[in-house]
């Protein structure tokens, strides 16, 4: 069994692939998730009840009780668990910090046999077993054994030229609406949401790739939505090249930190 801390779209790249690949896998998230790209994140079975992405389905379980009736159905088990408390009773193989909050919220080395984290905030051989590298360039997904992932720069990832210019954050306080949907093609300049009737206006031509639901409580500068350059509609619901090379990382390292554990034992 493979515990994935984290829901959102990175964390669900992987799990569809450790999936496919024949692995169980519960998921956990906060009970009111606030992944920007909703429409490939699994996080969506906690509000939903279930929710696919591709061709896997994900089922929200209201305790540990529930997941082997969801594995039975050969689906994915998501709980709305903020702090992983279920780790102490499923004590699952490998753990997977796929978070994504830049820092160490809790994850330690001794968590699981395996325990593999994603992104900067962590050492491997300290913090887990590996780490692996979430910035876009040349060592996107590679592995780490030893040392850290690349620091946080807090520059957005190069999409066709466009960094910065490509994330929707709120310009203050208050409660996000949505004026344009995730898979709408919108234009530099255009009202994509409001917060308070203050709008967000797209900085480039593209397509809304992520976007926070109506209703949501912001704050000044939050990360709010994403217009995608390539302005490719169907990427809106299927894995993204980042995740997808993210989760080839994590299968990598499960698959040769188990080979080196049955060595070494």
């Amino acid at each position: 069994m493979i515990l994935i801390k984290g829901a959102g779209d990175i964390a669900t790249g992987v799990a569809v692939r450790l999936h496919r690949c024949g692995f169980q896998i519960v998921m956990t998230d906060i009970p009111h998730p606030t992944s920007i790209r909703r429409t490939v994140c699994f996080s969506e079975a906690i509000l939903k009840g279930s929710y696919t992405v591709e061709d896997v389905t994900a089922e929200f379980a209201k305790d540990t009780g529930d997941i082997q009736m969801i594995f039975d159905r050969g689906h994915i088990a998501v709980l709305a668990d903020i702090h992983a408390n279920c780790l102490n009773t499923l004590k699952p193989d490998v753990v997977v910090d796929a978070i994504l909050a830049k820092s160490n919220l809790g994850t330690t080395i001794h968590d699981a046999p395996i325990v593999v984290a994603l992104g900067p905030g962590f050492t491997a051989g300290k913090d887990c077993h590996a780490v692996i590298e979430t910035m876009r360039g040349h060592d996107l997904g590679r592995v780490i054994l030893n040392g850290p992932a690349q620091p946080n720069t807090g520059i957005p990832g190069n999409i066709s030229g466009f960094t910065t210019e490509r994330v929707l954050r709120a310009p203050k306080d208050g409660i996000f609406t949505e004026v344009h949907h995730i898979g709408d093609l919108v234009k530099k300049g255009e009202c994509v949401a409001t917060v308070d009737g203050e709008p967000i206006l797209s900085e480039l031509n593209g397509v809304i790739r992520g976007l926070l639901p109506s209703g949501t409580p912001v704050c000044r500068g939050m990360k709010s939505g994403d217009v995608d350059p390539r302005g490719v509609i169907q990427n809106c619901e299927t894995v993204s090249d980042k995740a997808r090379a993210v989760g080839g990382g994590v299968l990598e390292a499960i698959l040769y930190l188990k080979r080196r554990n049955a060595h070494v034992s």
